[in-house]
């Protein structure tokens, strides 16, 4: 599950980058090259409810092995588009996937452990995404500038017929949902806790991402000598020791752990204000972040299981939904404060957003997060 979720996550980010090999080989400009980042959102968007409602009932092993069947035959028709149409609409489709996915994943991982242990095994689900991110990315980035671009996406197919292999047979089975148990979508997002997870989602996503996609420029104007794949090689090493934790602690201490990732991220955004040109405080920001982001997914997700309930994939999907509508107004709303008064008022913003989180996980202390569960 661990694997999925790196295929999931490489897939999604192997474009931004390979944006100028991309367009010399599609014959279009970086920006149109870049469309192909937002077309896999937008089918993740689109599709993550609505699969998961139209498969709650389905067993989960053989909706894995689809799901990675699909992210096959994405990147393949990736790998050898003539045109940005298609490699478009084969984006889309691996979106669609992975919206799939992110919706059966966390309830599959903890349906298949024991109850006591389920936090657990959702954390160890979850740590394709920081592998993902900070080794997977650059890997792919460098396999494209060597051998093509087309080549890259290739890898991503053949790793996902070796993940197949292997959930095919070391992977148990767990039964969908039970007709009995299923409610409306509605009611579902009406549980108690449901719609306060979802604001916490949007608004700590929306911190994170804010500063996460325009790193580059922030460090440039912030004069500090740090190459922003080695920030975020930085980062991603941080995130695994947040999973880490998540994974130690999440069973008895939900709250304490969710309480203290976001204030995390308001003490890191309050170092990155100031760190002009000192590399000490650029890298201990970094770290902290990452290891406030790291274990944010398992967190999250646990919480959304549990409010959820017998209908959690269905949570999990708009949770889904939420994370990366924080994807989309990270990238509009950085552009906009980046062309205006600059990347280094990111950080600002970062900290108003997570106090925003902080203080909604707060009111969440009954059904959201409960102190104890």
């Amino acid at each position: 599950m661990a694997c999925t979720g790196f295929i999931v996550i490489m897939t999604e980010t192997l474009p931004a980058g390979l944006l100028p090999q991309l367009a010399t080989g599609l014959g279009v400009s970086e920006g149109g090259a870049g469309q192909l980042v937002s077309a896999y959102a937008i089918g993740t968007v689109l599709a993550a409810i609505p699969a998961i409602m139209l498969t709650r009932g389905t067993r989960r092993k053989p909706l894995l092995l689809i799901g990675l069947l699909g992210f096959l035959l994405a990147n393949a028709v990736t790998a050898i588009s003539p045109s940005l149409a298609i490699a478009l609409v084969a984006r889309f489709v691996g979106g669609a996937f992975s919206g799939l996915l992110w919706g059966m994943l966390a309830g599959y991982a903890r349906r298949i452990a024991a109850p006591e242990h389920a936090g657990r095994a959702l954390a160890i689900a979850m740590t394709g995404t920081p592998v993902a991110l900070s080794i997977g990315t650059p890997l792919g980035s460098w396999l494209g500038s060597t051998v093509g671009w087309r080549w890259s996406f290739a890898a991503m197919s053949l790793l996902s017929v070796i993940v197949m292999i292997c959930a095919k047979f070391l992977v148990p089975d767990a039964a969908g949902q039970s007709t009995q148990t299923r409610i409306p979508l509605a009611r579902v997002l009406g549980l108690p806790g449901v719609a306060t997870i979802l604001g916490t989602v949007f608004t700590w996503m929306l911190a994170h991402n804010l500063l996460y996609t325009y790193i580059a420029p922030y460090l440039r104007q912030m004069h500090l000598a740090l190459r922003p794949d080695a920030a975020l090689l930085v980062f991603g090493i941080a995130a695994l020791g947040g999973i880490w934790i998540t994974g130690v602690f999440i069973d008895r201490a939900l709250r304490a752990l969710t309480l203290a990732s976001v204030t995390l991220f308001i003490v890191a955004g309050a170092i990155l204000i100031a760190p002009q040109q000192s590399m000490a405080l650029g890298l201990l920001a970094i770290t902290l972040w990452g290891i406030a982001f790291g274990g944010a997914a398992t967190q999250l997700q646990t919480a959304m299981g549990v409010a959820g309930g017998e209908n959690a994939d269905v949570a999990n999907a708009m949770l889904t939904t939420s994370f990366n509508l924080a994807i989309f107004a990270g990238g509009a709303l950085g552009a906009v404060v980046v062309g205006g008064v600059g990347a280094p008022a990111l950080p600002a913003g970062m900290i108003v957003l997570a106090l925003a989180a902080l203080v909604t996980v707060g009111c969440g202390r009954r059904v959201a997060f409960p102190a104890n569960r």
